[in-house]
């Protein structure tokens, strides 16, 4: 007969301390008491499933922690070096939306509790997507962190029912507006932004951050993105441009080139775009160029300050237009050069690329000449 592998206690209970994947503030690894009041067998049996779970990643520690105080804890630790809008979406979604489950454990969530939040602003489709995205981040997390189990994920956040929604489709300029944008009568620091948001696709951010000595190529017409400015309210700092695509060199069509010729050697401090002392634009004084931009574009177009002619667009709208006017040169250009000069991504090229090719093709016509008798 074989030796019994747990010896049974005075109490009649046979007991083993077992890590359970986890570890104690000191770092220490944190061991679970397994309890059998039938047989050494029995005890064997918990001790072999436990260790099962451990190496097969999905034993979980206990917590009582709630699902708010995770939720924050998350943000502030996971998520501290994103931009900071991303973070104040996170902020807000936590304390206005998810707080609804304030004394609820993280270990109870169920996916009723999502579904619910989602109802709360069923009104709301942007809402619920930013939810939705937080909701799923704080979830995932917690099945890393071993708070829950890994098949709690697909419990949890699969099969939630959302209301519509549907993203404002951007547009590129309209004849009339790229029209206005050449009469305008606009300052030497109006155009060059807008020479620089036209003529080479940068965001905003990245415009207000170009340093005239550094990031301007006069000789070879190349412009250089580096950096991008973001407002904390009010103030401008720098940050690195939104994606590491970001960092790239751009050719300088010949009007800009020019342009910035005798631009230049009227600045006073480093940057192109500046407050009247050299500094970084601060956002209000971002704001007020805006819209004497969009005053004198209107004007140019004929409108005027009580009758808007042209209005709608955004330095946004610009960007756009540059991808949309490349699109327009493929194969001349390719889907990958675009991106890299847009910095961005192939797909969010290859997303407005397509959008081009349904616009120009003439199905009536194919047809016709296809099936032609």
């Amino acid at each position: 007969m074989a030796k019994a592998k747990y010896k049974q206690s005075e109490d009649g209970k046979f007991r083993a301390r077992v890590w359970d994947g986890t570890y104690n503030p000191d770092g220490s690894k944190h061991r679970k008491n397994l309890i059998s009041k039938k047989s050494s067998a029995d005890l064997e049996k918990q001790v072999n499933a436990l260790k099962g779970k451990v190496e097969s990643g999905t034993a979980v520690q206990c917590t009582s922690i709630t699902f708010i105080q995770y939720a924050r804890n998350w943000k502030e630790t996971y998520k501290a070096v994103r931009e900071k809008n991303t973070k104040i979406m996170y902020e807000n979604v936590i304390e206005k939306h998810l707080i609804s489950l304030d004394n609820l454990k993280l270990q109870d969530i169920k996916k009723m509790h999502f579904q619910l939040v989602i109802n709360n602003a069923v009104d709301k489709p942007r809402t619920c997507q930013q939810i939705a995205i937080t909701f799923k981040q704080i979830i995932k997390s917690a099945v890393q962190d071993k708070y829950l189990s890994a098949q709690a994920y697909n419990d949890i956040c699969i099969g939630i029912d959302f209301p519509k929604y549907k993203a404002k489709e951007s547009r590129a300029l309209y004849p009339e507006e790229v029209n206005a944008m050449k009469l305008a009568n606009l300052s030497t620091m109006d155009r060059t932004f807008v020479y620089i948001i036209y003529g080479c696709g940068l965001r905003r951010g990245e415009v207000l951050a170009l340093k005239k000595d550094l990031d301007i190529d006069l000789k070879n017409s190349l412009l250089t993105v580096r950096q991008a400015v973001e407002f904390d309210g009010n103030n401008p700092r720098l940050k690195d441009p939104k994606t590491v695509n970001g960092f790239r060199t751009i050719p300088m069509p010949s009007y800009l080139s020019d342009h910035l010729k005798s631009y230049i050697p009227t600045l006073k401090g480093d940057y192109l775009i500046t407050k009247k002392d050299g500094s970084l634009m601060t956002k209000s004084g971002y704001d007020k160029m805006w819209q004497r931009i969009a005053n004198e574009m209107n004007l140019a177009a004929g409108g005027t300050k009580e009758f808007k002619i042209i209005y709608g667009f955004t330095a946004h709208t610009f960007r756009h237009n540059f991808c949309t006017n490349l699109c327009y040169q493929i194969p001349k250009i390719s889907i990958k050069k675009i991106a890299q000069l847009m910095g961005d991504t192939d797909a969010v090229v290859l997303n407005i690329y397509n959008h081009i090719k349904d616009e120009k093709e003439d199905a009536a016509a194919v047809i016709n000449d296809a099936m032609a008798l």
